[in-house]
């Protein structure tokens, strides 16, 4: 009976970090050796990290990557490895090597280069257009990259089906967002049904930028029937034995593998020999099924990777995170205690002559039961001088957002002060809700390095928080009171944020419908919602642009995040909303929603 112990390094890799990249691959080879695996794995790119982006351009950095390749050759002495690099063969290539005995037996280029959402590998790459096996151990093997299984047919099926490949490995640099792991798990299923063929799929881990990669890597039998799955959110040597005589049954009545006459091999399809069948030398291994993790649990566990991630890969040593006593700043400060420990964030109150006695309880509160450090900064001295130097040129004028605003960005150069003399990394709290519609300020609570939920919705927020409390006992570690009090800035008496914004029970799905599903708004107007509301919607979200821009960088949770998800105009005079039919809506209606003259009041600047 033929078998092949396969391993799958999920490794957590930096871009640009050879070094640190190289230690990391280099220490899984030696663990897989120890433990006789026939074949070991790593990540898509891993030499490099995943995405290098414009490091590509720089010619040194290319050679760099291939120094570390050949490091890695020299020490592939007693198991086979398919390693992740870039490739320049005349052309530039997302390549994985295939070393054995110390050489490089045969280099795998990826044909399909996705070139949507967060990827651009059209940028760089070129597709390969060979989609070779190898017989390892007697067994025959094909190897591609990520997006090529997630096409149906090449390379995939003719590795399978025209060169005969038993065992398929993916190696892969897949970001989470909600759904995908349940998504990715059942396509795997039908691509090792489809091609009767053990799927081995390797996921990188970790955070690099907005992007986290949840690992999660997989094993899948013939049958599309889960074998082995490592963590999420974690490194892990994934190891496994497989039977490849399971394959040979299955396929025994497939008419797609019985052969009618002699067959050239296909010149797309290259069939290298590495070793025959050898005897199993060593006792199996036990299975490993980890479970999968529940959806705010998946959510939770990449925001924490992601702040963990981006915190101590730029070098930093601590965070401050503005308290304010409300759902949003508590759950950012919460998330940065798990992905750093509580002594490693610091937390600033800056109350002002608005600031609630529940505020001011609540924070303390907060504080104290994460057990973090709050330093508190009253802003009023500072807002007095404003005023004053300001008073001749505001004579006349109404208090409006400007007064408003000016709290905000006081406490903008508060927090960036901080930043400024301790180190600290400044971690803003605003959501997608928020971002999405404009409802915050350039310079003031969008002062930052690290949105750590700006691609959360508001009632996202609420429920991760409440998930959270769940964890932390029977008390809590965010108040009761920061659940049930009406979200407000508190920039002015009795404020609360539906002054100037639909509940975000009614704001989260038209902003979700418009931003990630594309919908128009005569869709969205058909699924119930107030005409006039979901043009006001629109409309701030399209007068938004030029704040998104200038937002700082933060954890991609969603399909569509507010970044390189979504990349619109910010000079743009096309509103979707003028285009309703004749009738439809009353003048009236339209106007409000064109003009964005409602019954809310004007948005924050």
């Amino acid at each position: 009976m033929r078998t092949l112990r396969i391993g799958l390094a999920q490794i957590n890799t930096t871009v640009g970090d050879f070094s640190g990249n190289l230690h990391k691959i280099l220490d899984a080879l030696d663990q897989a050796q120890k433990k006789r695996v026939d074949l070991i794995a790593f990540p898509e790119m891993a030499i490099t990290g995943y995405p290098p982006e414009d490091l590509l351009f720089k010619q040194h950095f290319i050679d760099d990557n291939c120094k570390a390749l050949r490091k890695i050759v020299e020490k592939c002495n007693r198991v086979a490895a398919v390693v992740g690099f870039v490739d320049q063969a005349e052309k530039l290539y997302n390549a994985a090597a295939i070393i054995y005995q110390q050489e490089i037996r045969l280099i795998y280029h990826k044909c399909h280069l996705p070139n949507y959402g967060v990827f651009d590998e059209g940028r760089y790459f070129h597709a390969g257009r060979l989609a070779p096996v190898f017989t390892l151990n007697g067994v025959v093997i094909g190897v591609n990259i990520c997006e090529d299984i997630w096409n149906p047919g090449w390379p995939t099926s003719v590795q399978a089906i025209e060169g005969g490949a038993e065992v398929i490995i993916n190696i892969s640099a897949s970001p989470y967002r909600t759904g995908v792991i349940d998504h990715r798990e059942k396509m795997l299923s039908v691509r090792a049904k489809d091609y009767r063929a053990i799927i081995a799929y390797l996921n990188t881990v970790g955070g690099q930028d907005e992007l986290v990669f949840d690992g999660t890597s997989l094993i899948i039998s013939e049958e599309g029937k889960i074998l082995a799955r490592a963590e999420s959110f974690k490194e892990r040597l994934l190891i496994a034995d497989l039977s490849p005589d399971a394959v040979t049954r299955a396929r025994h009545y497939d008419p797609r593998w019985k052969k009618h006459g002699p067959e050239q091999p296909s010149p797309s399809i290259p069939s290298y020999f590495l070793s025959d069948q050898k005897e199993k030398t060593s006792t199996a291994l036990p299975t490993v099924r980890l479970p999968r993790l529940s959806q705010d649990e998946e959510i939770y566990e990449a925001l924490v990777l992601g702040l963990s991630d981006y915190v101590h890969k730029n070098g930093f040593k601590k965070v401050t995170v503005g308290l304010s006593g409300g759902i949003d700043s508590a759950l950012t400060a919460v998330i940065a205690v798990d992905a750093l420990g509580a002594d490693q964030v610091v937390g600033v109150f800056m109350p002002s002559h608005y600031t609630s006695p529940e505020s001011i309880e609540d924070t303390k509160k907060i504080a104290k039961n994460i057990e973090i450090k709050l330093i508190t900064i009253s802003i009023e001295p500072e807002m007095a001088v404003y005023t004053a130097s300001l008073a001749d040129l505001f004579l006349g004028y109404t208090m409006d957002t400007t007064e408003e605003n000016l709290q905000s960005r006081i406490r903008g150069n508060m927090m960036m002060a901080l930043s400024n003399k301790f180190g600290w990394l400044v971690l803003t709290t605003g959501n997608k809700s928020e971002m999405s519609v404009g409802y915050a300020t350039l310079y003031g609570d969008m002062a930052g390095g690290f949105a750590v939920i700006k691609d959360l919705w508001k009632t996202v927020v609420y429920r991760l928080a409440s998930y959270r409390n769940k964890r932390f006992g029977k008390k809590g570690c965010i108040p009761e009171r920061v659940f049930t009090r009406p979200p407000t800035a508190e920039l002015s008496f009795n404020q609360i944020d539906q002054d100037t914004l639909p509940p975000y029970a009614i704001l989260d799905p038209i902003l979700e419908a418009y931003l990630e599903e594309d919908r128009s708004f005569t869709e969205i107007v058909d699924r119930g919602f107030d005409p006039a509301t979901v043009a006001h919607v629109m409309n701030m979200v399209d007068r938004s642009e030029f704040k998104r821009r200038q937002a700082p960088v933060g954890v991609k949770i969603t399909q569509r995040a507010l970044g390189r998800d979504r990349r619109m105009p910010m000079t743009n005079r096309y509103r979707s909303f003028y285009l309703v039919k004749p009738g439809q809506f009353s003048q009236e209606q339209q106007e409000e929603g064109g003009q964005d003259r409602l019954t809310f009041r004007k948005e924050k600047k």
